[in-house]
């Protein structure tokens, strides 16, 4: 490889380099409070937390810097990080909408009518699960199979707000008063 070449390899290399992220103070801050719950050696304890924080921060996404980050904070492995992160369905791995909004589907939720409020959600919005709008308002988030609110089914969680016993009519009233 000529010189010319190399160097041109070395540019794009460094260029493909993320920087480092550093948490805000209020975000090390929360984490230490959560870590405050945990004995001093179960730091890993504190992740999920620590994951709902640094999104919340982040105009609700997680991104690679910020895993790592969170990894370094609290002493473990990025992998450990990004299983957590790309596991569980309240972390988003890229932009999203101000507003998140999930509609229980699971069994029981369904039984009670959960699929009407999601075809009421999409055509008063005009989107499918997993987009948002166009105006950036909302999030519908991809299908969530239990938010562990059975006995309140049709339901769904707007920006972690539980809203129970769901008729199109409440979840118009819910999506308008949105910003």
């Amino acid at each position: 490889m000529t010189d010319a070449a190399q160097k041109e390899v070395n540019q794009k290399v460094v260029s493909l380099k993320k920087e480092a992220v550093e948490l805000s103070a209020h975000a090390r801050e929360e984490i230490d409070a959560l870590l405050g719950h945990f004995p001093a050696d179960q730091k890993k304890s504190a992740l999920l937390g620590a994951l709902n924080v640094v999104q919340h921060e982040n105009k609700g996404f997680l991104t690679e810097e910020l895993m790592e980050a969170v990894a370094d904070y609290l002493a473990l492995a990025k992998i450990e990080v990004y299983e957590v992160a790309s596991f569980y369905s309240m972390y988003e791995l890229k932009p999203v909408a101000r507003n998140n909004v999930a509609i229980c589907t699971n069994i029981c939720c369904m039984l009670m009518g959960s699929q009407s409020i999601v075809d009421h959600v999409e055509k008063k919005l005009d989107i499918k699960i997993g987009e948002s709008t166009d105006d950036g308002r909302i999030y519908l988030k991809k299908e969530e199979e239990c938010l562990a609110a059975c006995a309140g089914g049709p339901m769904m969680q707007v920006n972690h707000v539980y809203y129970e016993n769901l008729t199109p009519e409440k979840v118009d009233e819910i999506l308008d008063a949105l910003e």
